[in-house]
């Protein structure tokens, strides 16, 4: 490098370590050109200064130029520089994009990136938003505030720094003018205070010229100017070389806030020099602290070496202080808020460097110092790189940056959280990575507590909204569900609860599960605990639900919506808990609820598991003694002094209960999903209400609809109901809810009832499959089912036993084979030697499920020989309903069934019946077999059949079947025409194969 541009500290001593004379004169010519340098400066800003106070316009004088438009003046070029930086600010960040990049090319010769591109020591206004909301307001006083650059108080500032007066404007009133005046005050302060301190800079590089040019002349041998190589505490530095002999010498632009070990010079060169860094806000603490330490002393070696020796000798240690590193090393930092400035410059560069599996070890330092740092811009950036510390931070780095925010947030205020920490959630909302928008989320519910009330309504949750309805990942928006819960907790707004019914609705309808889930564990209940707060939770929120349901049934009644109405009742189901919470506190016994004496505890199947700690109804009323304390008041109320008062209870037994018995009439019973869903609602309400509520409230309205007496047997009308969906649901629902005796006796006499009463009245059967469906789901019931069954099995009528063997169809799949064996079979044999032929066929689709299921070859055989008995036996011969029954089981359970039974036994039989049926005289029986035959060699050419038992029973059966549908339908006689070629085709290849092989 060129001696003649270096600055002290980047000369290498070492080359003039034979030659001090020339090393001091490099010295003195580097401070003389920094010298001329700093004059320039200031006599460009003794222009800018003269400017000002000839040409600046007040501010006040500007409202009032706007006000009077025949005294309007033109704009000045910094004014339009500075509006011109406020409007496409103004743009880029309301995300006019495309406007800010036009009016950008429209100022090419403006830097829109920089504020200081605008003008020399001018303060950056508030943005304009902020200046909008203001203009009604008062200006502050120009002497409250210090510019930032410059450092210094106004009470400091020299009395000769006072501009004159302004000339007096006619239209001008004193007030206004004394304002004017202290403007112009306040701006030429500024200006002279920048030019007292690079004065004083200048003073200072004086003085460090003449003591080098007297180090030159004559050294003291003791005394050793050590420069950017001196690793003593600066003070000393200073007193030992300056002071002493120099009177001229002045104290550090850093207000003594650093211990600086720098050389002199690097003052002027460095890019951040510490007079504008640490100078922005005054610290006399820290200086008054420094100033009363006493000086570093050093005991200086009784040694004779020449300085420029000692110098070069040092050199050898190659410190470095021209770098930003260097420079932050070498000064040293007196006080807290010192450090924290130092933090503020050196994390930015820290976090990188940092391996991004460790980085969350940086939060503690970045929060600390983003609390406690003086500079908002600064906080801005340090909570900037909290926010983008890890490129995609996994669960625990979550929690842990989470964490620091609440941490944070406890620590400043709601007012700086909500100026400092939620625009970087608001910047991140939309960030590719979902683990960065997963942050955002979180971080919405962790802050939530710490938000001002009205910013916690409006901004957080619009922006949480938002996300539900447009983020696609699942994770993402299970946590904005949960934070959404959170919000529920902590809003105090009335009017914001059809947004929170609004946005509950459409998280349910959510497609992710895991969304759904986080509705019923956390929001339902959290939205559920503030309407309780507002009294309508059961004037409300679950009759708006139920009014949704209602239309639901009444739009569909051919074409449900399921996935629509499970939405709506899974949500009357997480209601429940908070319901009967409700119900127990406004109760006429709350008053006396005591928590001390001898209180039971609660029995652990007392309540049905819920589904997260916010549906305990322990957890809602407060705690599990004062939850077993009401509930024995409870019990002991409905037993024994009623219900006249209790207007929660009676609502439930008068409105909500009568509803929904009347919305399970109306839904499909043939859709075992509707019923299920209903059938664990009404199970799960029961439980929660208690055994005496459901004996006293349910049952009996239940039961007055069902109307299970034998005299009314042959009024369709009355019976009408039994059809319903309300059959299964009371009985799976209701009847299942306690499992002892009489319970269970209860359950049994209702099924044998409803068999009797069906059958007897000839009506449809799907209401008692659908309770026999949903209780055979569940092992438990399987012995009460087939007690129900041989109550059928021995009945009387023939009807019933018919509808018996029906049921053993429905029953087979799901019980055991044991059972099978000893129950099920014995029964069947029983049925199939009934006297009447209608119950015989009955058995024969049972008998089929049985072949389908069952592995035992015992039992297998004996179904083979009842069903070989149904088909060869003359008797049957002429049975057309039987003979229809068996090929319609035979192509059901055929494809299922074992490959020997079905090759030895279904496939021939098929064959004999399709030969027999080519003979029947009576064209509609003919017709009806033929079509039935049609669908079961349909199912049954999917399988894998043997050569020889094609060859031998299924291609003659698919002929035969082909001559009855060329007379009676000829487009499946085209189908069937196919079959067999497809067929014969099979047998080739297979004898093909066999040839080559």
């Amino acid at each position: 490098r060129a001696g003649s541009i270096s600055t002290l500290d980047s000369l290498d001593f070492a080359r003039y370590s034979d030659d001090g004379n020339r090393e001091s004169d490099e010295r003195v010519a580097v401070l003389e050109f920094e010298l001329r340098k700093a004059k320039e400066t200031i006599q460009a800003l003794r222009a800018n200064l003269t400017q000002a106070a000839e040409s600046e316009v007040p501010s006040q004088e500007r409202k009032n130029f706007k006000s009077s438009p025949e005294i309007q003046e033109p704009i000045r070029p910094l004014e339009k520089r500075a509006l011109n930086f406020l409007v496409n600010e103004y743009l880029f960040k309301s995300d006019y994009k495309l406007s800010a990049i036009t009016f950008s090319d429209e100022n090419d010769d403006q830097d829109f990136e920089l504020w200081d591109d605008v003008g020399l020591n001018i303060p950056k206004p508030p943005d304009l938003l902020q200046l909008y909301r203001s203009c009604g307001t008062p200006l502050p006083s120009p002497r409250d505030t210090v510019d930032v650059s410059v450092g210094v108080d106004s009470g400091d500032l020299p009395g000769n720094c006072i501009a004159q007066d302004p000339p007096k404007k006619p239209d001008l009133s004193q007030q206004q003018q004394t304002e004017v005046v202290q403007e112009l005050e306040y701006q030429i302060s500024l200006l002279n205070s920048e030019k007292q301190s690079l004065a004083e800079q200048i003073k200072k590089l004086q003085s460090e010229i003449q003591t080098l040019k007297r180090t030159v002349s004559s050294q003291p041998p003791s005394t050793l100017d050590l420069g950017s190589q001196n690793t003593s505490n600066p003070s000393s530095t200073t007193t030992t070389n300056t002071s002493s002999t120099d009177p001229l010498s002045v104290p550090p632009t850093d207000n003594g806030q650093y211990l600086d070990i720098r050389g002199v010079s690097e003052l002027a060169t460095d890019p951040n020099p510490p007079s504008t860094q640490t100078t922005s806000q005054p610290h006399p603490q820290s200086h008054n602290k420094l100033n009363s330490r006493p000086p570093v002393q050093f005991d200086q070696p009784n040694r004779k070496l020449s300085p420029a020796f000692q110098q070069a000798l040092l050199s050898f240690c190659r410190m470095c202080s021209d770098s930003r590193l260097g420079a932050e090393v070498s000064r040293i930092a007196d006080s807290e808020e010192s450090v924290m400035l130092m933090l503020g410059r050196c994390l930015p560069h820290i976090v990188p460097n940092v391996l991004l599996a460790k980085r969350e070890e940086l939060i503690p330092l970045i929060l600390c110092t983003a609390c406690l740092h003086p500079e908002p811009k600064e906080r801005d950036q340090l909570l900037h790189i909290l926010f983008n510390l890890i490129k995609r931070p996994d669960d625990e780095q979550r929690q842990m940056i989470l964490t620091g925010c609440v941490a944070f947030a406890r620590h400043v205020g709601p007012t700086r959280v909500e100026a400092e920490l939620l625009p970087q959630c608001w910047e991140q909302i939309n960030h590719k990575y979902p683990e960065r928008r997963l942050l955002v989320a979180e971080s919405c519910g962790a802050l939530a507590p710490y938000l001002p009330k009205e910013i916690r309504s409006s901004l957080v949750l619009s922006m949480l909204q938002q996300m539900l309805a447009e983020d696609k990942a699942d994770m993402v928006r299970e946590a904005v569900v949960k934070s959404l819960s959170i919000i529920m907790g902590y809003i105090d707004d009335p009017d914001k609860y059809s947004q929170g019914f609004e946005l509950m609705l459409l998280s349910l309808g959510d497609p992710s599960e895991r969304v759904v889930s986080a509705v019923h564990q956390v929001f339902i209940p959290a939205f559920a605990a503030w309407t309780t707060e507002l009294g309508t939770l059961y004037t409300a929120l679950i009759p708006s639900l139920l009014a949704r349901i209602e239309k639901l049934l009444m739009q569909g009644e051919h074409s449900l919506d399921e996935h629509k109405l499970h939405v709506f009742l899974s949500a009357l189901q997480s209601l429940i808990p908070p319901l009967f919470a409700v119900v127990l506190q406004n109760a006429p016994f709350t008053s006396r609820a005591r928590l001390h004496g001898d209180i039971p505890p609660i029995e652990v199947t007392r309540f049905p598991r819920p589904a997260s700690p916010l549906q305990d109804v322990s957890t809602i009323i407060g705690s599990r003694e004062m939850l077993s304390a009401l509930l024995l008041l409870y019990d002991h109320q409905l037993e024994h002094e009623g219900t006249t008062g209790w207007d929660s209870l009676l609502w439930v037994v008068n409105q909500l209960l009568p509803q929904l018995i009347d919305i399970v009439s109306r839904i499909n019973v043939t859709s075992s999903t509707c019923v299920h869903e209903f059938s664990r609602f009404f199970w799960r309400f029961c439980r929660t209400f208690g055994k005496i509520f459901t004996n006293t409230k349910v049952k009996p309205q239940f039961q007055e609809i069902l109307r299970l007496s034998e005299e009314n047997v042959d009024a369709s009308a009355g019976n009408d109901i039994l059809t319903k969906a309300t059959v299964p649901i009371y009985a799976t629902g209701v009847l299942t809810c306690y499992n002892q005796d009489e319970d269970r006796k209860l359950l049994v006499g209702f099924l044998e009832d409803v068999m009797t009463t069906l059958s007897l009245s000839h009506a449809p059967l799907d209401s008692l499959k659908a309770s026999f469906v949903e209780l055979g789901a569940n092992p438990v019931y399987h012995e009460l089912l087939l007690t129900v069954l041989w109550y059928g099995v021995v009945h009387t009528s023939a009807l019933v036993r018919c509808t018996a063997a029906r049921m053993f169809e429905l029953l087979v799949k799901g019980v055991n084979e044991t059972l099978v064996a000893q129950r099920v079979v014995p029964a069947l044999i029983t049925l199939s030697s009934d006297p009447e032929i209608s119950v015989r066929i009955s058995t024969i689709p049972a008998f089929g499920t049985i072949m389908e299921t069952v592995t035992q070859k015992e039992l297998l055989e004996r179904v083979k020989m009842q069903l070989a008995s149904f088909l060869e036996d003359p008797q049957y011969q002429d049975q057309h309903s039987l003979h229809m029954e068996i090929i319609r089981t035979f192509g059901r359970v055929g494809p299922n069934a074992e490959p020997r039974f079905r090759d030895e036994f279904v496939l021939p039989h098929l064959h004999k019946l399709a030969l027999a049926n080519n003979s029947q005289a009576v064209e509609s029986k003919r017709i009806d077999i033929a079509t039935q035959l049609f669908e079961a060699y349909s199912a049954l050419s999917c399988c894998f059949i043997s050569e020889e038992v094609m060859v031998n029973h299924f291609l003659p059966g698919l002929r035969c079947l082909r001559a009855d549908m060329e007379q009676l339908s000829p487009e499946h006689e085209v189908i069937l025409s196919s079959m067999i070629k497809e067929c014969e085709i099979k047998v080739e290849n297979r004898g093909m194969a066999d040839a080559q092989g």
